[in-house]
């Protein structure tokens, strides 16, 4: 049975998952090896196969783990017990935050998705569909409450502030001008105004 942590303490899974997602973001998924990973992560592949099953598995659950935060998230915004406009204010900075804090998984998930088995790719594109049908909830309600404006289709509004969350690693830097709050804030603003009535 592999070991489940190294000496610091850390267990082997997020080892390994540190190792692939800092080689993923230097090389390319297509051009990193298993060896390079294990290497990297300090184990054998024996300990890779017992966690991960494959490179494809760590390539999906690089992205994954960001998608299980993000949900529970906007669940708990969704959830929350306050006007809609906050809700969805709420949930929309969210997304960009929790999306920059994890700009190299959502790089390398991005450019390399296609790499996925069909499996996984059919898996990951449910999950977020369920995410983006969640987000698109919220938009809905506060149309049918009369809050936001029903000129533009719910589906649209989605697509629109996601296509700019998805952009995130095409330009964002953690030098520049703007933290990760600001940017939040900033696109935030803009779906909220875009559906003001």
């Amino acid at each position: 049975m592999p070991r489940t942590t190294d000496n610091d303490g850390t267990p082997v899974p997020q080892r390994l998952l540190a190792a692939a997602t800092r080689l993923f973001a230097e090389q390319g998924y297509d051009r990193t090896s298993v060896q390079e990973i294990v290497e990297a992560a300090g184990v054998t592949k024996g300990a890779l196969y017992h966690y991960f099953g494959s490179k494809d598995d760590l390539l999906h659950e690089v992205y994954a783990r960001v998608l299980r935060l993000q949900q529970e998230r906007l669940d708990a915004f969704a959830d929350a017990d306050e006007p809609i406009e906050q809700r969805l204010r709420g949930a929309a900075a969210d997304v960009v935050v929790t999306t920059i804090e994890n700009l190299d998984d959502a790089a390398i998930f991005f450019r390399s998705m296609h790499h996925l088995s069909p499996e996984k790719y059919k898996q990951v594109r449910s999950e977020r569909r369920h995410y983006h049908e969640r987000f698109r909830a919220l938009v809905e309600e506060g149309q049918r409450a009369g809050v936001f404006s029903e000129a533009t289709p719910a589906d649209l509004v989605v697509d629109y502030h996601f296509g700019s969350v998805h952009h995130l690693p095409t330009w964002y830097r953690k030098d520049g001008p703007l933290s990760p709050q600001e940017v939040a804030e900033h696109l935030a603003d803009l779906l909220l105004r875009a559906l003001r009535p």
